[in-house]
Order: C-alpha cells, then structure tokens, then sequence
C-alpha cells in the first residue's frame, strides 16, 4: 500500500478509538480526522470538503426543518397518537414502533420516514414513562431493515440495480424480488431486537424521571368550545396519562369533579385542574383543544405562537408580593402573565387567581421571548430563564403542515422529484404558510449531525481515493479461492466491513466491480453478488456512521458509540446467516 493509504488506515483507527474509549464529541472527533488528512495531504480541499457538498447532507438539513414545521403545528403529536397509540409495555412499545416504520421505509426514503418519528418517539416514550434510549435505536434499525425489502427501500438497492442493468440488462431485478431475502431477515431481527435489547441497550431516561421530589406547579386550563377534546373521555383525550402532569380536578358550571375518572366526558368550558414539573406543563401547552384558564393570556399583544414559558423567581424586594395574581396587574406591568405558581418546590392549593404572592415563589409566565433580556437584571426577581421549545403549537396549520409532509413524500416514493428537491420544496412551503418561523428554523438544525456526515464523507473518500479499500477489499477476496459460495460470504463481509466506516452507497460502489470480476473469473452468474452487496451494505447496524438513520438518532437517544457496537454487531451476524442462507437458493450460481 502507498504511504497515503496508511496514514488513511492510521487516522481511521484512531477515530474509532476515540469514538469507543474518550468522551470527546463525535462531530470534533471525525472534523479532526478529516483535517489532518487535509494537512497531510492525502486529500486536496476539493475531496476532503466533498462531503459538505453532498445531496444527502444538505437533505438531512432540510429534513430538520420540515419536521420542526410539524412540531411547531402540533402535527407531530397528532402522528404519535395515530401511528404509536398505547403500549402495554416496552415489548410492546418496540413493537407498535418497528413494525410500521418498516412497513413504510419498504416504500418510503428512510432519511424522511426517521426524520418525522424522532420527536413523536421522543414524546411518546415520555408520555408513557418509557427509556427513549430503548426505542431510538430501534426506530432506525426497523427503518434500515424496511429498505431492504423492495428495490426503492434505500438508495443502495437502486445504486447496484443500475450496475446490474449497465452490465448485465437481463439480470436486473423487480420491484419486489428482494423479499424472498429482505422479509425473512427483517422479521428475524425484529424478533431479536425486541427480545434482546433490555440487556443489550442502555436504559437512560431524563433527569427529572430520576429527581424524587421535582418542583411542582399547578396549572388551569381550559376546554376550548368547539375544540378538538369536546365529547371525548378524559382516556380518549390522553389527559390520563400525562408523564409527571396529574389531573386533580375538573371544575364545570360551578361544580367540583374531584378524583376524575377516565371515563369522564370533557364539555366545553371546562376548567382542568393539573399538578405537574414544568416539563409536563409546557408538553399540557401543546395539546390541541385546550387554553390557559386566564383569560389575560389573550389580552397579550404579540400572538400565541411567538410567546414562549419563562420561569421567575420573586426576590425580597419585588413589589409583587403580598399581592394576589388576579388584582396584582402583571399583564399591565410586565407585557407577560402568570400561568402557573410554585412554592417550595410544591404546589399550592389555591386558584391561581387567588394566590397570595410571597418572596421565594416560582412563577411560569408566558411572555414573549425579549422578556428576558428586557428584566435579567430587574431588582424584582431573583432569576429569570426561559424554557427551550415551550411556544403554543400553531393548531391552525396543523393540516397545512402535514399535507406538505404528505406532499413531499409522494413526490419522491412517484419520482417527481430528487429528496433533495422534494425536501427544499416542503422547507418554502413551510416557511411560506407560516408554519415554522424563520428563526426557530434556524435553530432547529443539528450541525453536529451534519458535521459528522459531511466529514464522513470525505474520510470515506480518502479510503477509495489512498487505495487502501481496493487493497483490504482484494486481500480479502483472494482467501476464498475457487469457491462460489466461499467468495459470497467475502464480499458479504467485506461491504458490510466498508459499509460501518464509509457510506453505505460508497461500500457498494467500491465492491460491485470486485464482485462483478468474481463472477465472471469463476463464470457464475452476479446477481447473487449484487443481492449480498444490496443486503450488507445497507444492513449495517454496529455503528453510528454506517448509515445515516444510525446517525440521526444518536444525540435523540443519548447513545455512545459502545451503544451500537454492543447490540449492532449481533445483530449484524445475525443478518449475515440469514442473507447468506437465502441468497444461494433463491439467486443461483
């Protein structure tokens, strides 16, 4: 090998060295790798910036902000009831969550499909009290394991679906012929995943899941007339089982409806009573069909959707105290209004109208966002934060977000247009209909993901570009002689070995023209090389970067790169047998 290729090999082993034994971020790991490549010269600007130019990378960027648009309208909350419902149990959970995700990703991009679960995921597993890090791994592997059903599931199958009609037009394959493989492996990963991960995946939940005594608020809302919860039972509305949040009371025409039972029927105008930490309040904002009790919420002069939750804390010398919420005129004041109280870390029983300010008390306003700059340095409160993500969804374009998202998908799933068109298309139309603003899209964006895909990118380029995956990719191939199968079983493992450090597309370009040679030296047919290449290339469950779904769930879930090694590799052998006692028998020599 040339002396680029084992300085390629060299900084590759130490990335994944970093990536496994230091906690230094991932995105500083890989951009440091990517620059001493640079300034080695192994790679000239043009290649090592490759990546960062990359139609995928800017797609994921895109996706960030067409899945905010839903978030912000409320649309994500309305996919999670509809798509996720109720789990009995993490068992369950996994599987009410795996199975449609491959079900869709067989017909659907993966990217997008991941893209919109992440947040649902994220909400439902604190709905329902369940350890995010138990499903986001899950969510990704079911959408990879879809892909590898049809010929659209990923971008691979139709990469080397395109060799195979360039080469050998007689051989291409249909629409549905990877099932014969993709369903028997999906299913048994599926059954592994779900039976194996409570020992093979971290269990690792929020802080205040863990916190024994988490400051307490009460809040008041409203049943809005004519809204969305009318009619429905206090279970049907998903007020039962609200993660930290309880229903204390219902208070209708003057009557008090102590100890709700789930099958109780919301009526308009209800006043709800909740005890909850903060986190479950602003989640209580986001419901469609319920207000803030306070009428003075509406009296606020900037709209719904631009406020956001601020908590304040009263100092001693505050001219608030000693006064109660109802007659103290903190609208008038302060442009903001109280919408909830807390003392000590605990609730008070009182109306929040009723409540008598005193020095020490917590109050959760909604203002709108300069409220804080504006009173940081005030002598009337002690501390004043806001809280990330808490603006009101804007209910009203909640159809108009989801048609854009349904819009996007079938645009790509009917070839109208490219990913990268389709979803630059739906980022306008979101910012156009006002469904997401400007600035929350900017910040919606993870750079540390696109950072680590882009970089990955051009690491993957030096191993083509140096010579060192040729060299590994025929050094290996020479072991297994004369044997069909033997040779199989190489090409297997060595697109899955390129797959887990370069791009999945980058594993199968590199091995199809090896493969292809194979074929013809041993005069068999290629397909089942092609359909092992398809199979492990876009299988590639041991680590973070193998594929971009791996990727994108990692700072959501919360996983280390140990995480993937710990359940991906199993899972990757498992994969292997199957594929590789199938393809044979299906796909001849």
């Amino acid at each position: 090998m040339s002396l680029d290729a084992w300085m390629t090999l060299t900084i590759l082993a130490l990335i994944l060295g970093l990536l496994s034994f230091s906690k230094i971020a991932a995105d500083l790991v890989f951009a440091g790798g990517l620059t001493l490549l640079l300034l080695l010269g192994v790679l000239n600007p043009q290649e090592a910036l490759l990546g960062f130019a990359n139609e995928g990378v800017a797609t994921v960027g895109a996706l960030y902000i067409v899945v905010t648009g839903l978030r912000e309208t409320g649309g994500i909350a309305w996919l999670s009831r509809r798509l996720l419902g109720k789990p009995k149990s993490l068992l369950d959970a996994q599987l009410k969550l795996m199975l449609p995700v491959a079900l869709m990703s067989a017909f659907l991009n993966n990217t997008p499909v991941v893209a919109m679960l992440i947040p649902a995921v994220s909400d439902w597993s604190k709905k329902f009290n369940l350890s995010v890090s138990r499903l986001m791994i899950p969510l990704s592997y079911a959408a990879i394991l879809g892909g590898t059903c049809t010929l659209i599931g990923t971008s691979t199958n139709l990469v080397v679906n395109g060799f195979l009609l360039k080469e050998r037009p007689d051989k291409a394959l249909g629409m549905f012929e990877l099932a014969w493989v993709g369903l028997p492996t999906m299913i048994t990963s599926i059954a592994f995943v779900i039976l194996f991960s409570r020992w093979l995946l971290p269990d690792r939940r929020s802080v205040v899941s863990q916190l024994s005594n988490p400051k307490e608020y009460s809040i008041e809302m409203l049943v809005d007339y004519q809204g969305a919860l009318v009619g429905k039972t206090i279970e049907e509305a998903g007020l039962r089982h609200l993660q930290h949040l309880f229903l204390m009371e219902i208070e209708r025409k003057g009557k008090i409806l102590a100890a709700v039972s789930p099958s109780e029927t919301l009526e308009a105008g209800d006043r709800l009573v909740f005890v909850g930490v903060v986190d479950s309040v602003v989640e209580l904002q986001r419901l469609r069909g319920l207000s803030p009790a306070t009428d003075q919420v509406f009296k606020l002069e900037a709209p719904r959707s631009s406020r956001v939750l601020i908590e304040a804390v009263i100092s001693h010398t505050s001219p608030l105290i000693n006064t109660n919420v109802r007659e103290n005129r903190f609208r008038s004041a302060y442009d903001a209004v109280v919408i909830a109280v807390a003392r000590n870390g605990e609730r008070i029983k009182q109306k929040i109208g009723d409540i008598i300010l005193k020095a020490g008390d917590t109050l959760l306003l909604e203002a709108k966002p300069n409220f804080v700059e504006q009173h940081r340095n005030s002598n009337n409160f002690y501390l004043i934060s806001a809280l990330l993500d808490s603006s009101p969804p804007r209910f009203d374009r909640i159809f108009i977000a989801l048609s854009i998202l349904a819009g996007m998908i079938l645009a790509v799933s009917f070839n109208l247009l490219s990913m990268l068109q389709a979803s630059f298309l739906a980022v306008g139309l979101m910012l156009m209909t006002r469904a997401c603003s400007a600035n929350v899209a900017r910040r919606s964006i993870d750079w540390q993901v696109l950072i680590i895909i882009a970089s990955a990118f051009g690491i993957g380029n030096a191993l083509q570009l140096s010579g060192a995956a040729g060299v590994i990719a025929q050094s290996f191939t020479s072991l297994a002689g004369e044997s069909a199968f033997g040779n199989l079983i190489i090409i297997y493992v060595v697109t899955a070995l390129f797959s887990s450090v370069i791009t999945n597309n980058a594993a199968a370009v590199l091995m199809f023209p090896i493969a292809l040679s194979i074929s013809q030296d041993l005069n068999v047919s290629v397909l089942p090389f092609a359909v092992a290449i398809m199979m492990s290339a876009s299988a590639s469950f041991a680590t973070p970067i193998g594929y971009q779904t791996n990727l994108m769930v990692m700072g959501p879930g919360g996983y280390k790169f140990a995480d993937y090694l710990k359940i991906g590799l199993p899972l990757n052998l498992i994969t292997a047998l199957v594929a590789l006692c199938i393809i044979p028998l299906i796909w001849k020599f």
